[in-house]
């Protein structure tokens, strides 16, 4: 098989996350099973070197070399995974390999001092070439490893291995595998063992540590193929890894270029103050290539807190001289707040102290108020304490109670073991939600919060929320899109306190300087918002269904090759061998 029928289309598929990973288990799939290469007739066949290869290992045994090991069980019919190529032979791993297990060496003699003795290989040393431990004293040389030895982790990370480092000695939990002679290729030995590796781990897959037995090293099956072929393949799988490595070089660039890009653009759009005309420059930029700047799932939420930032800093949409100014707004919330309090539906609040435009770390577009966040509110509650709601007093199929849980992605879920009964509903009664309230959450992730709606109305106020009262001339989206931004939810999570999770006082929200707009800016900058935040979906959409066309199609063309190659009966899950 050709390495461009192999490749044609490929560079359109190199974006999918395990796009080059399962190229490569497929090349090596492809090789242990002959179909990589044409077979040679020429080819001196695998069984001639089998005696070569038995003759080798008995001179090595009467001259003391290796020891005797115990005859290993012939190979049934059944056993053979699949039919190798002509001139290929199946044989058992340890019979044409000197197969070792390590050694458990005593940490008395471990040392960090390379002039000490030999270098030790632990399972972790697997894969690199500078073991950090040595041996002091004598040792056996059967546990001597040397360059070019198979290492294969036999506990825990199952893995294995080309020897690339030092002679050294191999500690326990490890085998080392080497061919008898050179009529068998180290390359080829890995490529063989690797394909090993999928039984294995299987078998050993719901154990908490797993473990390669000494009988599944040795009676493992291997395919022997003629030695020159061998030589081909090795060859070609060099190659063909060579253009996977500059598929996923190229890969690499292409997704740092398009990082780098996206990170400047939102940078240039957080930036605090910039100049207006380069501004709506870059915001246009990003606005019409929002495709390109969003290919991974981190940079759509970073475009997400984008949006908010720029909605609370008032540079989302632009402003209007007809608009009246937030501080008519807030004089109007003063209003009704006494009105509110002379009633007696609210509680008078002890004034906060007078905020200024330094309170904020952005300037305030023409039109904007600043004010603290009590300035706002009519009135803020802290839910239910535990010991006024205990876990006895929840009943399913009560009236939902609503807790951090229940808010999501800014709405309220009910959460069916989290409801109270008539009794502990009336009991409670001064923590019932009304619509327009806010409800937010004090514990866990700071700035989680929802509006309540007419569906939510007379639920209940859980534990960890807050209930967030508002003056009916104020927007209740406008300030959950305010709770629920970067800017809000810095502020809170630096003054949050608690040693186990973080929780939030009233006294801490109510200090919040915020910036205020215009009330019909404020509905302006919400529809924007929400405009916005439906193209996030759709990119999140759209990148999951890229993700997932990517991965038919890879799977549509390695099940091409497998068709091209007379491989058509075993499943794909193979190729997850390697």
């Amino acid at each position: 098989m050709k390495a461009e029928h192999l490749l044609t289309h490929f560079d359109r598929l190199a974006d999918a996350p395990d796009a080059i990973p399962r190229l490569r288990r497929f090349i090596l799939d492809l090789a242990v099973r002959g179909k990589l290469v044409e077979q040679d007739p020429e080819d001196e066949p695998a069984g001639e070197l089998l005696k070569r290869i038995a003759a080798e290992k008995k001179r090595m045994v009467e001259a003391r070399e290796i020891k005797k090991e115990k005859p290993l069980p012939g190979i049934a019919p059944n056993e053979i995974p699949y039919n190798a190529p002509h001139g290929w032979e199946w044989v058992r791993l340890a019979s044409s390999t000197i197969t070792v297990q390590g050694f458990a060496f005593s940490s008395e003699n471990f040392s960090t001092d390379p002039e000490a003795g030999y270098p030790l290989i632990k399972i972790g040393d697997i894969g690199t070439s500078a073991p950090e431990v040595f041996i002091r004293g004598s040792y056996d040389p059967t546990y001597l490893v040397n360059h070019g030895d198979i290492l294969l982790g036999l506990s825990g990370s199952i893995k294995c291995a080309i020897w690339e480092g030092p002679t050294a000695l191999l500690n326990q939990r490890i085998a080392r595998i080497a061919p008898v002679s050179s009529d068998l290729l180290s390359v080829w030995l890995l490529f063989g063992v690797n394909a090993c590796l999928d039984k294995w781990k299987d078998e050993t897959s719901k154990l908490t540590v797993q473990n390669v037995k000494a009988r599944q090293l040795y009676e493992a099956l291997i395919s022997l193929p003629p030695l020159a072929e061998q030589h081909r393949i090795v060859a070609k799988v060099d190659g063909l890894m060579a253009l996977c490595d500059r598929l996923e070089t190229a890969r690499k660039k292409r997704e740092a270029t398009r990082n780098r890009l996206a990170t400047a653009s939102l940078a240039r759009l957080n930036a605090p103050d910039p100049d207006p005309a380069v501004f709506q420059n870059h915001t246009a930029f990003a606005l019409n290539n929002l495709t390109p700047l969003t290919t991974r799932p981190d940079q759509i939420k970073a475009l997400r807190q984008t949006i908010l930032n720029l909605a609370v800093r008032g540079r989302l949409v632009e402003q209007d001289p007809e608009d009246e100014p937030a501080g008519e707004l807030l004089k109007r919330i003063a209003v009704e707040k006494a009105r509110l309090v002379k009633a007696g539906k609210i509680r008078k609040r002890k004034s906060t102290e007078l905020t200024s435009l330094d309170d904020l770390a952005f300037e305030l577009p023409i039109g904007w108020a600043v004010a603290k966040f009590s300035d706002v509110l009519a009135e803020l509650q802290t839910g239910p304490f535990g010991s006024s709601l205990h876990q006895r007093d929840y009943e399913i199929g009560g009236t939902p109670v609503v807790n951090p849980a229940s808010m999501q992605d800014g709405k309220i879920v009910p959460v069916e073991k989290m409801a109270v009964g008539t009794n502990t509903l009336e009991r409670l009664s001064i923590f019932k939600l009304q619509a327009g309230d806010i409800v937010m959450g004090r514990r866990g992730e700071m700035g989680r919060c929802a509006v309540v709606t007419e569906q939510e109305d007379g639920w209940l106020c859980g534990t960890g929320s807050l209930i967030l009262r508002l003056p009916r001339c104020l927007y209740p989206k406008y300030l959950a899109m305010l709770i629920g931004s970067p800017y809000v939810r810095e502020y809170l999570g630096g003054f949050a306190v608690g040693a186990t999770m973080q929780n939030l006082n009233q006294s801490i929200l109510l200090k919040m300087s915020i910036g205020l707009p215009p009330l019909a800016e404020q509905h302006r900058i919400v529809a924007k918002v929400d405009e916005l935040m439906a193209v996030c979906d759709r990119l999140e959409a759209s990148l999951a269904g890229g993700e997932e066309t990517r991965g038919r199609l890879m799977s549509a063309l390695l099940h091409e090759m497998q068709e091209l190659t007379g491989n058509r009966s075993e499943p794909e899950r193979s190729l997850e061998v390697v």
